[in-house]
């Protein structure tokens, strides 16, 4: 039996959320917006995921929210926490 450790927020193969975005393509972006892009399907944007974060697919989130991509530094989450709380 192989044991797996967790990864870490300060490792390099952090978390990358997928999903897709109000106008129906994919995303793929990194917790703090290091990196990112838009995709035409699901399975291109899980491929970018794995190639920019190592290899290791237990890091990737896919939301069943829309998510915009924003590569400018802030967590996909931000702007719905933002929201909520008003």
């Amino acid at each position: 039996m192989k044991l797996v450790e967790p990864p870490s927020c300060s490792s390099p193969s952090a978390i990358v959320f997928i999903g897709k975005n109000s106008r129906g393509n994919w995303v793929a972006q990194q917790q703090h917006g290091l990196y990112g892009g838009l995709f035409v399907n699901r399975a291109q944007a899980v491929k970018y995921a794995l190639f920019e974060n190592g290899h290791h697919p237990e890091t990737i989130i896919e939301l069943s929210r829309e998510i915009e991509l924003d590569i400018g530094g802030t967590s996909p989450f931000s702007a719905a926490a933002t929201r909520h709380a008003a």
